[in-house]
């Protein structure tokens, strides 16, 4: 008899994805669930959450089947970079404005890979920065302030 073995790295991915995905669907019955027709406010969300588990249980499937390579070393320099850049944004982008707010979110975010030159990070950042002022203020028309309160001048 042939024995089981699972790739690690989709197996743990898998279960992520199925304790998640019940733990949201938990969630979910706390709110009004709705009809298909008259949606509540629990409805989409459980509809996602049932996603995120069907998609947990086809990946945990895969790593039954195929046999995968094992875990790599963690980037850690890829964590301190990426994770704290959107909370950067978020902590800041009230006090400072969208415009510096996300300059120097994506400056952060640039320095995650270890081929970034400074000043090619400040050419990304800007055009990022002109790029997203460019979609999100004038072809959209969000309502949001590009200089905030801490950089009037």
């Amino acid at each position: 008899m042939k024995s089981l073995s699972l790739d690690t790295t989709n197996a743990l991915c898998g279960a992520l994805f199925i304790g998640l995905g019940g733990f949201f669907v938990y969630q979910c019955f706390g709110l009004e669930i709705g009809t298909a027709l008259r949606m509540g406010p629990g409805y989409f969300p459980l509809v996602l959450a049932i996603i995120l588990t069907l998609l947990g249980i086809i990946i945990l499937i895969q790593a039954a089947r195929v046999h995968g390579e094992p875990l790599g070393p963690v980037a850690w320099r890829g964590m301190l970079f990426i994770l704290p850049a959107p909370i950067f944004f978020g902590l800041t982008v009230r006090g400072l404005g969208f415009v510096p707010s996300l300059f120097f979110t994506a400056l952060i975010a640039c320095f995650a890979s270890q081929k970034m030159k400074p000043l090619t990070a400040i050419a990304l950042s800007i055009a990022l920065t002109i790029f997203s002022v460019g979609v999100f203020s004038y072809a959209l028309g969000l309502p949001f302030q590009r200089f905030g309160p801490w950089v009037r001048f």
